[in-house]
């Protein structure tokens, strides 16, 4: 076992490793180009062309690896007692939104506990929150002043209070799916070896043609049905960790206590607890009873949610390459693919796209027909064709059209990771545990007619 110090985002040091690692490869490079300046910059081009190269095999693999279909679901006669948690801040004007949607999940009340996580100095929402027409299973908690101010933080006080020997967690703007929980107590059931640790739901984006973002809308939606209808799925067809989205997983209560909860400090501590469940012995699954979320809007919402999410993906990077033998080779593997690959591609996507316009720029200015190394090109265009499969599969599986135009701006939208990830690589140094916080308007769906998905269930037992 790794010491629990070395398991929290908290420690900022490097271990002796991983400086030793570091202070290896760039003495390596350094000597390197003053010697051999030529040789190894070609090393390096060739390294980066192999992690291109990696990534974009990863995809087809998990396009390849299809989920198994369980098939129809045992209805279980004593369903167990359910913890909700749900994490507010500054959101006064949806709570009576996610009240509603907690008030619809079908699962006995009797066997269930919701817990609306506020923090004491949000005044305006503590209001909105005791004027909403509750039910009486859900409850009102008042998380304590204290540091760092985050959603992890909230979640671990709520995580304290739970009576439930399975515990969920949504975020304020969520719909999920009013099957969800019975299908994954009935999945957590039918797992004899209580070895599964936790469920993901799939994330899907609701668009609207209201919009006035749609461009950023589109291409977040289809960044989530690649990641939640494809990649997620396909790990767990192949028994790998990996990280969990940031709502609507779902934990058997006892092995989320045992991994200590969530990492306060992470700023995505989602990703960093798949990981965590899994060294502990734990393996993950998905559902496929959805939850339904709006886009996060304009720039100016897309971008700070963004940079979090790449700081924290460094965090989760630092954290579990820590003691790479607790994690195993299957688990760096998915390490690797799902949370050190993005921060690469995110810093080097605006990088390739002006590289490659440079050279169609300076070669038209000299009136040359553009050229460039075949191989290079080779790898960009195997990537681009990678990523756009993968986002036309996860469209398909989601219920969204993938289009022509999609496909064709999407370069522009991978570019704008790198400005995210500059922000993130900023903040990481001078506010590594700050939340950049998300606020959210009132979802304007009609709840009345939006489409049910069906669980099969073998039958259907009074609770």
């Amino acid at each position: 076992m790794i010491r629990p110090f070395d398991e929290w985002a908290k420690r900022r040091s490097l271990t002796r490793a991983q400086a030793a690692a570091a202070i290896a490869m760039v003495v390596a490079a350094a000597v390197g180009l003053g010697s051999a300046p030529i040789t190894t910059g070609a090393v390096l081009i060739g390294t980066l062309q192999s992690i291109f190269v990696a990534v974009a095999t990863w995809r087809i693999v998990m396009m390849v690896a299809l989920p198994v279909d369980a098939g129809p679901l045992a209805d279980i006669a004593a369903l167990p007692r359910y913890t909700i948690l749900v994490a507010l801040l500054d959101e006064a004007a949806i709570v009576d939104q996610i009240v509603s949607r907690l008030a619809a999940i079908d699962y006995p009340p009797d066997r269930l506990e919701a817990f609306l996580l506020l923090e004491a100095h949000d005044r305006e929402t503590i209001d909105a929150a005791w004027h909403a027409d509750r039910p009486d299973w859900l409850s009102i908690v008042l998380v304590p002043p204290g540091e760092p101010r985050t959603k992890p933080r909230a979640l671990n006080v709520g995580l304290a209070r739970a009576t439930g020997d399975l515990i969920t967690v949504y975020d304020a703007e969520d719909d999920p799916h009013p099957l969800q929980l019975r299908e994954a107590a009935a999945r957590f059931a039918a797992d004899r070896a209580s070895t599964l640790a936790t469920l993901q739901a799939p994330l899907r984006i609701r668009l609207s043609d209201r919009t006035r973002t749609p461009f950023l809308d589109r291409q977040f939606a289809l960044e989530y049905a690649g990641l939640f209808e494809v990649t997620l799925p396909a790990m767990a067809r192949l028994g790998l960790p990996f990280p969990l989205g940031g709502t609507s997983n779902h934990f058997r209560t006892e092995r989320l206590r045992t991994v200590g909860g969530w990492d306060a400090h992470n700023v995505t501590e989602d990703a960093d607890l798949g990981f965590r469940l899994w060294r502990a012995g734990g393996t993950l699954g998905v559902l496929t009873c959805p939850t339904h979320e709006p886009p996060p809007g304009g720039l100016e919402a897309w971008l700070p949610q963004r940079t979090r999410w790449l700081k924290g993906y460094m965090q989760t990077c630092g954290v579990h390459t820590r003691a790479l033998r607790c994690l195993g080779w299957r688990g760096l593997i998915a390490l690797m693919m799902t949370v050190a690959a993005p921060v690469i591609a995110a810093a080097l996507h605006a990088v390739s796209l002006a590289w490659l316009a440079a050279l169609v720029l300076i070669a038209g200015a000299a009136g040359l027909a553009p050229r460039a190394p075949v191989a290079a090109l080779g790898v960009l265009g195997l990537g681009i064709a990678a990523a756009w499969v993968n986002a036309w599969v996860g469209a398909r599986r989601a219920g969204l059209d993938y289009r022509l135009t999609d496909a064709l701006q999407s370069p522009l939208y991978w570019s704008m990771l790198t400005l995210a990830f500059g922000h993130a690589l900023v903040r990481l140094i001078h506010e590594p545990f700050t939340w950049n916080k998300t606020r959210h308007a009132p979802d304007a769906v009609d709840l009345a007619a939006r489409p049910r998905l069906v669980v099969p269930m073998a039958g259907r037992r009074a609770a």
